[in-house]
């Protein structure tokens, strides 16, 4: 998929990394790892053919990133959504910014389109992170950084097991 993906535009790109990883089935942690909360690594999430939210938003931010978008484009996304039961979830999914100040694309696993957040009115952003950095929701497009993204203790673990090769 990498290689065949190098060549396409970013919006194929988009579409390519979205459509794989929201086609693994959903497994919530605890059935999964045994664990409340688990972030897989790319490669745990593929061998296992399992995962939640945040494996599918980090298995599309890397692969992006093997397609060559820019780290500045990506941010990993905590969001509370809205949906029916429960009624409002911790969730978790990846945005994409075409430019710096521009509205971001968000590619979920709940709404499998990928649309413009304005357009997600289901879902209310908290903070955002990437390899550079962790924004508080709001504050992205400020310059105003809350400081590196090692400050989120599961986004630390998981890119040491993807450093040791997991």
């Amino acid at each position: 998929m990498i290689e065949r993906g190098q060549q396409k535009s970013s919006d194929e790109k988009l579409e390519l990394a979205n459509n794989f990883f929201n086609r693994i089935p959903f497994v919530p942690d605890m059935e999964h790892w045994g664990r409340r909360d688990y972030w897989a690594t790319p490669v745990e999430l593929l061998a296992s053919n399992g995962g939640d939210c945040e494996d599918y938003a980090t298995g599309k931010y890397f692969t992006l990133l093997a397609l060559g978008v820019e780290v500045e484009r990506l941010r990993i996304t905590y969001v509370k959504a809205k949906t029916r039961d429960p009624a409002i979830q911790a969730h978790m999914v990846l945005t994409y910014y075409p430019v710096p100040d521009a509205t971001p694309l968000v590619l979920d696993n709940l709404d499998k389109e990928i649309k413009p957040a304005s357009e997600r009115g289901d879902l209310t952003p908290v903070y955002s992170f990437n390899g550079n950095g962790l924004w508080l929701a709001g504050e992205r497009n400020s310059g105003r950084r809350l400081g590196g993204s090692s400050q989120v203790d599961l986004w630390a673990e998981l890119n040491t097991r993807i450093n040791r090769g997991f």
